[in-house]
């Protein structure tokens, strides 16, 4: 799907939806063929918590302290974390075997870390710039819903 296309409806959504966070996992799940699992992670003390989630299978980390990982390191940074490579990322906390490369986008309200959103691959480099742009207005939108 093309990018502009997909944030003109993912802004429908926000205008519809009574299930903004669901409804945006869905959406990126069902359109870009290259996010084999996606999750959105709420913070909730010193930890991240799973929300929304869309995929094969659940994982196993549903709670996740800031600052552990690579979901962790973004949370802790408020900066876009793309590995295109898990294995080679040590910081990595396997959930599943066929996952390849991450792409992790903070969503913050001015320097404050709300959640994030958490894609997985099962394609190596899967994720670009144009990849962290549009997840990057995604995260923008969804801070007002958080």
């Amino acid at each position: 799907m093309d990018y502009k296309l997909a944030l003109k409806r993912i802004k429908e959504i926000f205008s519809n939806s009574s299930n903004i966070l669901k409804d945006v996992v869905d959406f990126l799940y069902k359109n870009f063929d290259h996010y084999s699992w996606i999750g959105i992670y709420l913070v909730e003390d010193n930890d991240l918590v799973l929300g929304p989630w869309k995929g094969k299978q659940s994982t196993e980390h549903t709670k996740i302290p800031i600052g552990k990982g690579i979901c962790g390191s973004a949370a802790a940074s408020g900066n876009t974390e793309i590995i295109p490579d898990v294995k080679a990322d040590n910081r990595y906390l396997a959930c599943f075997v066929s996952t390849k490369s991450e792409i992790v986008v903070p969503i913050k309200k001015d320097d404050t870390i709300l959640g994030e959103i958490d894609i997985d691959s099962d394609t190596k480099n899967a994720f670009t710039k144009i990849d962290k742009e549009f997840l990057e207005k995604i995260a923008d939108m969804l801070c007002e819903h958080i």
